[in-house]
């Protein structure tokens, strides 16, 4: 494998999640999916936001539905949901993605203190999302190619950390919901997880 790799990064940086399932139906369908991103690099520049989908399956964005994504780089933002957000295997065919409300965030912080820990927090004046990853896991690293990766076209690297709580907070209101572990690439991962160091290349096209 030759050192640099061919292709172009369609962008990379960080994008953590938490999918949470009811405490009553673990097997059942998810009811929240949030999902963190912390751009670098990409065409539309760098940025940072929080997608969540507190209702999935609701035609409705936020405040009608806890359906909502606040970021500092709505044109990123866009783009992720987009291009992005739609082909991973969780968020397929929702139907609250078209719906959903973009926010213009006015602060953000990480919280990294805690080494057991991590925490992201956004806010849109008085509308604020929070996602938590408690009780870090043994990291693994991931080469995923175009076959098996999320959008079928790019080649996507990665180092995921799960997490054995998640917590996902709306204007400072817990959703409810747990974590469980699931299927993912050709082992397990639980649905709160860390992603880090995450690129997308489109192997087969030059910069």
């Amino acid at each position: 494998m030759p050192v640099i790799q061919k292709g172009i990064v369609s962008w990379s940086g960080e994008n953590p999640g938490i999918y949470l399932k009811s405490a009553s139906d673990p097997q059942g369908d998810w009811q929240v999916l949030a999902l963190y991103f912390r751009v670098i690099a990409s065409d539309y520049g760098r940025g940072r936001g929080i997608l969540l989908l507190g209702e999935p399956g609701a035609a409705a964005g936020y405040p009608a539905a806890p359906n909502l994504c606040i970021g500092d780089n709505l044109e990123l933002m866009d783009y992720l949901l987009t291009r992005f957000v739609p082909r991973f295997g969780a968020f397929r065919e929702r139907k609250a993605l078209a719906y959903v409300t973009l926010l213009q965030a006015t602060e953000s912080h990480t919280d990294e203190r805690d080494p057991t820990q991590w925490v992201e927090h956004i806010a849109a004046g008085d509308v604020s999302l929070s996602l938590a990853w408690k009780g870090l896991q043994r990291p693994l690293a991931a080469d995923v190619g175009p076959d098996i990766s999320a959008t079928g076209e790019h080649r996507m690297y990665s180092l995921f950390q799960g997490a054995e709580q998640g917590e996902v907070r709306l204007n400072g209101e817990r959703l409810e919901g747990v974590v469980v572990e699931r299927d993912f690439l050709d082992g397990k991962l639980n649905s709160a997880f860390l992603a880090f160091a995450e690129t997308w290349v489109e192997e087969g096209h030059e910069a």
